[in-house]
């Protein structure tokens, strides 16, 4: 082989050699930030109640308890993979530079490298989830805005968008309390979302969403406009020292009702906590007694009091006042045009597809990934 050539083809590897160092030392940098090591201690954990004879006994929870294994372990292969397969194509890359006579493998790397760096980029965005609480589960709720009966329709829309979220990335959803509308759709709904940052990416869903479209529930099939209120609050951990006065909790109990009012419960199984110097609600139906049900929404209540101290950067509970009570409709975060022409477009980042069924669907992911990048460029 000519000199020329084999010098062309040195330093075409090298540089291969080179890219690959800068990426795989990117990437063990962005495994540490993330602590993935965490998370596989959390598998191991998993692994381990899953293999209980008892796991199932409460087969709900064992459902939440796969469902956030499976998340994890999804979560951490991905970087895992792509660690040992840069390592290994720097390896080969390495081996080849000795040789240098391979002009086909030389490009074969070079275009390894390409997949490579282009699959860290996808993941990058991850680095962003810097935030206190950005890994931690996140609690939805979707309050139905002005439209009265379209309105309520949307917000059940919306929930099934985030539902259909969660299963495209492998996260649990449990709801934990619902209103149906009289005619159809829903008045309101709360959720958790348990998966690795789950908080960190549907922080950036908070607002209210405005939809477009002509009315199914219009005789004249008008063109209507309707609002729904999503607020994203972390799931706290190590709040059940958090005090409370008795004094400042009103707690009614109630038969749990099903979709249309039906009955699901006969017994007054469901819990509403109200926190009377916030007005801060919290009611809980899904479990299976009123004991379980009270527990679920006192460790919710106690979430959402010490994410609002923070927020306002307060030290007493005393402090807090009652500043969210109303939501203030109209001032929406992104739109969802359905007629007369298909569109979405998040006001903020000024991201917007024409794909409305797909993002309908839960395929949130450039929204947020947009909002994420919008605020580091803004910090």
């Amino acid at each position: 082989m000519k000199k020329g050539i084999i010098k062309d083809i040195v330093a075409q590897i090298n540089d291969i050699i080179s890219a690959l160092e800068t990426t795989l030392g990117e990437i063990k940098q962005a495994i540490l930030l993330l602590d993935i090591v965490a998370d596989e201690e959390e598998i191991a954990r998993l692994n381990t109640a899953s293999s209980d004879p008892d796991f199932w006994a409460d087969h709900e929870q064992g459902v939440l308890t796969s469902q956030r294994l499976a998340g994890l372990t999804k979560h951490v292969q991905v970087w895992r993979d792509l660690e040992t397969e840069t390592a290994e194509t720097l390896e080969l890359a390495r081996a080849n530079a000795t040789e240098h006579e391979d002009n086909a493998l030389t490009t074969d790397l070079g275009e390894t490298l390409i997949k490579l760096t282009e699959k860290y980029s996808s993941l990058e965005f991850e680095l962003t989830m810097s935030g206190k609480y950005d890994k931690n589960s996140a609690i939805v709720t979707i309050y139905a805005g002005t439209g009265g009966t379209d309105a309520q329709d949307w917000a059940e829309m919306l929930l099934r968008m985030y539902l259909r979220f969660c299963e495209r990335t492998g996260y649990a959803a449990q709801i934990l309390d619902q209103s149906s509308g009289e005619e159809a759709g829903i008045k309101s709904v709360s959720f958790e979302v348990d998966g690795p940052f789950a908080y960190g990416k549907l922080r950036s869903e908070k607002g209210v969403h405005r939809l477009v479209r002509l009315s199914p529930y219009n005789a004249d099939n008008l063109r209507q406009t309707s609002f729904a209120m999503v607020d994203i609050m972390p799931k706290l951990e190590g709040v059940q020292e958090f005090d409370i006065s008795p004094d400042d909790l009103r707690i009614d109990v109630y038969r749990s009702g099903g979709h249309g009012g039906q009955s699901v419960n006969t017994t007054d199984s469901a819990v509403r906590i109200t926190h009377l110097p916030t007005n801060t609600v919290v009611a809980i139906q899904n479990e299976r007694s009123q004991l379980q049900n009270k527990e679920k929404a006192m460790t919710i209540l106690k979430a959402r009091l010490a994410a609002m101290m923070l927020e306002q950067h307060k030290v007493e509970l005393s402090e807090i006042k009652g500043e969210n009570q109303a939501a203030a409709w109209g001032n929406q975060i992104r739109s969802y045009v359905l007629h007369p022409y298909t569109k979405v477009k998040d006001h903020r980042t000024e991201a917007e597809t024409s794909q409305a069924a797909d993002v309908l669907d839960g395929k949130l992911e450039p929204f947020i990934e947009a909002y994420l990048k919008s605020q580091i460029a803004r910090s």
